[in-house]
């Protein structure tokens, strides 16, 4: 994997750059679809390339569920299994560590869970992890990692801050030990830690960074903590992280935070908001968001986003996708979730052409302000 930096911003820390890798190149800024299962829920992948996505987010501890390292290998890898083509990037299942706390437990060696599935037992190393993801074959992996909560005491923080870089240190033998099962690179992102204690988020910072990654991750961020606590962290993470290497903010999330967390210097973004939110009938658009399942919008005989370019908009309006949904129909799923992939890509698209033009803040600040401010937006 390759990163080059091809623009900076002069009056921000926003940046545009691309990452190379044997499945193709990957411009920044860029928002990664999920895909948890191998599957972005409702859409095959031709239609994402149709949306212009250039690399979907798949999850290391679901997979090595289901279908099961045997049968991923027998498939010959994540990319043949779900017939992408297109760069991949894999979780390590850190965010498990997460989510399902009361599933498992966390030593020295690494994460012990109950399968939230049938209850069976699965222990998951650092190099175990790494392990599955050979198998996966993604083209950017991560080490296993623990998130802690917010808010969390200091102490807590600092303690799983360093079990994570020790666990780092680990990920990083086990990678130089090992190689590529398909004949493609695989790179892999350190993840920092620290929560919102800015002594231990340089502390770790500093750490992975001495551990020369191919890239890093901004970890911990996400977890309920107020957006500016999180926008400090980011511009603490800018001076310490190298320039030439890409940045990640995992898990985020609304335009709002991503556009604030392109000026403050990162370059890849992953959330579940827009597939998850398309499924409940709610859908971005360039002057708010809307709920497509309220009455107001029965006999509303326009697109969702009057003149936006996109499939959905041009053929398709709110009162027959508000009548999909209501009668259960899946196409209204997955027109939802079309539009709102089209949104999230032309959003960071637009913030990259921006940074090209010197201009990023300001359409930032106008883009924003009709965002927000929309009557629409209210309801």
């Amino acid at each position: 994997m390759n990163f080059s930096l091809t623009h900076k911003d002069s009056a921000t820390a926003a940046r545009c750059g691309t990452v190379k890798t044997d499945h193709g190149e990957i411009p920044t800024p860029v928002f990664m679809p999920v895909g948890t299962r191998a599957s972005v829920k409702s859409v095959e992948p031709g239609e994402l390339k149709a949306q212009q996505v250039h690399i979907i987010l798949a999850n290391t501890y679901h997979l090595h569920l289901r279908p099961g390292n045997g049968i991923m290998g027998r498939a010959g890898g994540v990319h043949r299994f779900m017939n992408w083509d297109l760069p991949l990037l894999t979780d390590s299942g850190g965010y498990q560590v997460y989510s399902l706390s009361e599933l498992r437990t966390i030593s020295e060696e690494g994460v012990r869970f109950k399968s939230h599935l049938d209850g069976s037992k699965l222990h998951f190393t650092p190099e175990n992890v790494i392990d599955t993801q050979r198998i996966i074959g993604s083209d950017i992996m991560m080490p296993l990692d623990e998130c802690p909560p917010w808010p969390a005491e200091k102490e807590y923080v600092r303690e799983s801050g360093e079990l994570t870089i020790r666990w780092a240190e680990r990920a990083k033998r086990r990678l130089d030990t090992t190689a590529p099962l398909y004949g493609h690179d695989q790179a892999l992102f350190g993840i920092t830690q620290g929560g919102t204690y800015a002594d231990l988020r340089a502390r770790s910072t500093k750490a992975l960074v001495d551990m020369d990654f191919d890239g890093y991750s901004i970890g911990g961020m996400a977890v309920g903590e107020p957006a500016q606590e999180m926008y400090r962290m980011l511009e603490l993470s800018h001076g310490l992280l190298p320039e030439k290497k890409p940045r990640y903010l995992m898990g985020v999330g609304t335009p709002e935070n991503i556009l604030n967390a392109i000026e403050r210097g990162v370059d890849m973004f992953d959330c579940v908001i827009p597939t998850r939110e398309a499924r409940n009938g709610r859908v971005y658009t360039r002057t708010g968001h809307i709920n497509l399942r309220s009455a107001r919008h029965a006999a509303d005989f326009t697109p969702i986003d009057e003149g936006f370019d996109n499939d959905v908009c041009r053929n398709y309006t709110k009162a027959y996708i508000r009548h999909l949904l209501n009668v259960g129909e899946i196409l209204g799923l997955k027109l939802c979730t079309l539009h709102n992939l089209s949104f999230y890509m032309w959003l960071t698209r637009t913030a990259r052409e921006q940074i090209m033009n010197g201009s990023f803040r300001e359409w930032k600040e106008d883009f924003l302000a009709t965002f927000n401010n929309s009557k629409q937006t209210r309801t």
